[in-house]
């Protein structure tokens, strides 16, 4: 697929995984060869099962190109939004195996999935804006208002609170954590069972039940990207 996300089909399900040989930095080449990837399993009709490399799922938007500012920090910070828009309705079921640290747009990410298996671990599940001194995006937030319980979504979002794998599910951050060396064949089991819901009945429902999110996120998408006023 790319240099720097592999695609595999296997059956009804597409694998998509994202390996910079680092941390996974959301850079303009990687949100591209996502998208291309979303693209590859859309036209297969697949369910999608996204992960990272070992030890972390993404440590978020790529510091280098947001720090030098600019057209290019921009378009990779709304492409990057834009993206997780594009997971939570995707037309097929998406599972998200998250095999380490999750990491603000990186957590975002995650947080997309209809399903998310973590792997137990010393591992961090933070929105860490407001410890670097940013203001959370309101697309952010509302991403993590739709999974997030409203303890967690606080103290997530207002205090950058680290979360680990032990605490993710009980704060909505992962459905299920299970041993590190057991995380692939998990994820695979559960792919296979989401791909076999009946696809329609699954889209037009899960689509009725973010109706409101969706809706919430885009209308915060635009807001946060809209031309300064003169």
């Amino acid at each position: 697929m790319g240099k720097l996300v592999a695609y595999d089909l296997a059956g009804p399900v597409a694998s998509i995984t994202l390996d910079d040989g680092k941390v996974n930095a959301l850079s303009p080449q990687m949100l591209a060869e996502i998208g291309a990837a979303l693209d590859q399993a859309e036209a297969d009709s697949a369910a999608m099962l996204l992960t990272g490399r070992p030890g972390v799922f993404s440590a978020g938007f790529d510091l280098a190109v947001l720090q030098a500012g600019g057209r290019a920090a921009g378009a990779m910070v709304l492409a990057g939004f834009e993206l997780a828009e594009r997971i939570l309705s995707f037309p097929a079921p998406v599972l998200a195996a998250c095999p380490g640290h999750a990491i603000a747009m990186g957590l975002f990410l995650l947080l997309s999935a209809d399903y998310r298996v973590g792997a137990q671990g010393p591992f961090r599940f933070t929105a860490n804006e407001v410890a670097l001194g940013l203001a959370v995006p309101q697309a952010a937030i509302e991403i993590c208002r739709q999974r997030l319980t409203p303890a967690a979504l606080a103290a997530a979002v207002t205090l950058a609170q680290v979360f680990t794998p032990a605490d993710a599910v009980g704060a909505g951050f992962l459905d299920r954590v299970v041993p590190e060396p057991e995380l692939a064949e998990t994820a695979q089991a559960a792919a296979a069972r989401l791909a076999a819901l009946d696809r329609d009945a699954h889209v037009t429902t899960k689509l009725r039940v973010r109706a409101s999110a969706l809706a919430a996120i885009r209308a915060a998408i635009e807001a946060d990207h809209a031309p300064a006023a003169a």
